[in-house]
């Protein structure tokens, strides 16, 4: 996140909820482009965040591929949704039993202008239903499509990150109302398409 602000990148986590660190946490954000998992790493670091990962990415990405293969996180194949329903839920149950977190981008691709995308609830169902105590944290992030606007390179100029907790939802039961509730709660707060 430092070697950004090079770029004129700043960042911004507001937080008003007291998140509770004795229980699991599943976190439900929109994705904008791979600077998204920086801030949530760090910002999110007390609640020892695994990723929901395509696998490409456990490969050939200098210390990123390492923790995901290493760290707890689960790498799917997204062109076999069988095996990637089993993945997360091996994750549900692990962070149900830990009191881990587990972060998951609904939409199952980058938004790449901004504008958020239509959540695909299987994966998110699954990780509902095998850590039915944690607590869902929506989380909308604004403006780090700004960064690769042009591609990798030239990266975006004065991008203003900005990553906003929504009010934090508890599991009670039908999932299928659930989760349009999370997904009006991640949208609501996403405005760098406004």
């Amino acid at each position: 996140m430092r070697s950004t602000n090079i770029l004129g990148t700043t960042y911004r986590f507001t937080n008003n909820f007291d998140l509770p660190a004795d229980r699991p946490l599943i976190i439900v954000t929109n994705h904008q482009s791979m600077y998204d998992i920086p801030p949530l790493i760090w910002y999110m670091r007390k609640y020892h965040p695994k990723f929901v990962s395509k696998k490409e990415l456990g490969k050939g990405i200098p210390s990123v591929s390492f923790n995901l293969v290493h760290g707890g996180s689960v790498l799917i194949d997204r062109n076999d949704g069988k095996s990637a329903i089993m993945e997360i839920g091996k994750l549900g149950t692990y962070i149900e039993e830990h009191k881990r977190s587990a972060v998951i981008f609904p939409e199952g691709t980058r938004s790449r202008d901004g504008h958020p995308k239509p959540f695909k609830p299987m994966g998110l169902k699954m990780l509902l239903k095998k850590a039915p105590s944690a607590l869902i944290v929506p989380i909308s992030i604004n403006n780090s499509w700004k960064l690769v606007r042009f591609g990798q390179f030239p990266m975006g100029l004065g991008a203003k990150v900005r990553l906003e907790v929504q009010q934090p939802l508890e599991n009670e039961g039908n999932l299928d109302e659930l989760i349009q509730q999370i997904e009006a709660s991640v949208v609501s707060g996403i405005n760098s398409f406004k």
